[in-house]
């Protein structure tokens, strides 16, 4: 299976945004929805580790 490089790298982007505009918009976010959001931007950013890594592995194939 191939993936698509361009949207790979759009996830990647739009992951570690969302984990950055998280940590700095930490005190705006309400409370109730803080840690879902937190926990979430961190399964994003760590799928889009795993992919970098995939695709780094792979690149010789």
């Amino acid at each position: 299976m191939q993936l698509d490089s361009g949207n790979v790298v759009i996830f990647i982007i739009l992951a570690f945004v969302l984990g950055f505009a998280l940590i700095l918009g930490r005190n705006s976010v309400p409370d109730r929805l803080r840690r879902g959001m937190a926990l979430i931007a961190t399964l994003l950013v760590c799928f889009a580790f795993f992919l970098i890594v995939y695709y780094l592995v792979n690149m010789g194939a």
